[in-house]
């Protein structure tokens, strides 16, 4: 059985450079979505909503084993931050920020399989998220780069983004700020981390 990996798939979209922006315009994918607020790395709320989305997507992997016969690599997690004030991410003021962490999932995945995959889960627990769902996401043209090391370094990428490249394209924001997050933090030392930092935008 051919396992697809999306990561592959839509390669242009995974593998931006380090050291400039590129203008890309994502494919519209269904994504298990869940909802929040305040820093994560202390918001009980954020580690819950990471659990149930992987517990959600690898029981939604082996339903579409299982029902469809097609095998897939869960893809990376990704998380849409955004706040009053974009400058609160330069500045890694992380209790004003509101979130919704996420998983890409192949086109083929259905509601029916989504729900059936929350069913397993909740026989393992009963804190589901409120705000827990499966739908499509579509994002304007967007510019991205790959940043390596700690998030915390992430601040004078953003600026440069926000203070030379946007205005210097004559762009402005155009929907949340997105990360794709290429490596597993228990795994990786922050100084080896991959992150994808995407921004949609729209001309001025």
């Amino acid at each position: 059985m051919t396992k697809l990996d999306l990561k592959k798939e839509y390669r242009w979209l995974f593998s931006p450079p380090t050291h400039n922006f590129v203008e890309v315009m994502p494919p519209i994918m269904p994504f298990v979505k869940v909802d929040g607020v305040g820093d994560p790395n202390r918001a009980a709320a954020y580690r819950t909503a990471i659990e149930w989305l992987y517990g959600v997507s690898y029981a939604m992997k082996f339903v579409a084993k299982n029902v469809l016969t097609r095998d897939y690599v869960v893809p990376p997690l990704e998380a849409l931050w955004w706040s009053d004030d974009p400058g609160t991410f330069v500045r890694r003021e992380k209790d004003r920020w509101q979130w919704t962490v996420m998983i890409m999932a192949p086109d083929f995945v259905t509601g029916a399989m989504f729900e059936d995959a929350v069913m397993k889960t909740l026989t393992k627990r009963n804190d589901r998220p409120s705000s827990l769902r499966f739908e499509p996401y579509l994002e304007s043209r967007s510019l991205q780069i790959m940043h390596i090391g700690s998030y915390d370094d992430e601040g004078p990428v953003l600026k440069r983004l926000h203070d030379d490249v946007m205005p210097g394209l004559g762009v402005t924001f155009d929907g949340p700020h997105h990360e794709v997050y290429l490596s597993d933090p228990r795994k990786t030392e922050p100084a080896k981390l991959k992150t994808i930092l995407r921004q949609p935008i729209r001309n001025v």
